[in-house]
Parts: C-alpha cells; structure tokens; sequence
C-alpha cells in the first residue's frame, strides 16, 4: 500500500480510513519484523525486549482495526463474523453468504426477476 492516494479529491472519511489502513500495514510489518528477530536471536534479553515491542505493535495494530470496524459498517459486518467464533474461519460463510459479500448483488437479481 502507498503512503499516497491513488484518486484525487477524497473526501475527509475516505483520507482517514486510508491513514488508518497505511498505519494498520506498518504496524503489521512491524509485528512480523519484531517476531522474527525474537525468533532467530540466543540472547535471552534481547528475545524479551523484541517479544515486548512485538506484543505493543500488536496493541497497536488491533486500536487501529477498532477504528475501521466503527468507521467502515464492511469490517464491522465481517468482524462480527468471523471474529471470536470457535467454527474453522472456512467453514462460516457455510451457513450462508457473508454480509460483506453480497454488495446488494442479491437485491437486484430478486428486482430483474
């Protein structure tokens, strides 16, 4: 993802979703890069130190995914999915079509037939 825009003119919302979703990135990165590290290192400090910044830019990352679950109703709607279930994540949408995956797709069909 870039740090710039990819269409002009975006209103305030779409340039704050984009912000949070360019920081959501980082912080993941940043999780991956820190539990690597922790993962190759001997020196039991420094594993503690690198497991600790891991476990803050987790923090970090889940802050931001609870901002765009209340700004974006698509997150919200998956995350109350899939989220904190005990069900293999591929056998949810099973029982029926996920609320993100319609995109009203449905509703039209009913209308033309």
């Amino acid at each position: 993802m870039s740090s710039g825009y990819n269409e002009q003119d975006l209103s305030a919302d779409a340039r704050n979703v984009h912000r949070a979703l360019a920081s959501f990135q980082e912080e993941l990165e940043a999780i991956d890069y820190y539990n690597q590290r922790a993962d190759r290192t001997d020196d039991a400090a420094l594993k503690a130190i690198l497991l600790h910044n891991r476990d803050e830019e987790i923090e970090h990352a889940t802050m931001l995914h609870e901002y765009l679950r209340r700004r974006v109703s698509t997150f919200d709607a998956a995350m109350k999915q899939y989220l904190f279930t005990t069900k293999p994540v591929t056998e949810i949408e099973a029982g029926g079509a996920s609320p993100a995956s319609d995109l009203g797709i449905a509703s039209l069909k009913a209308k033309a037939d």
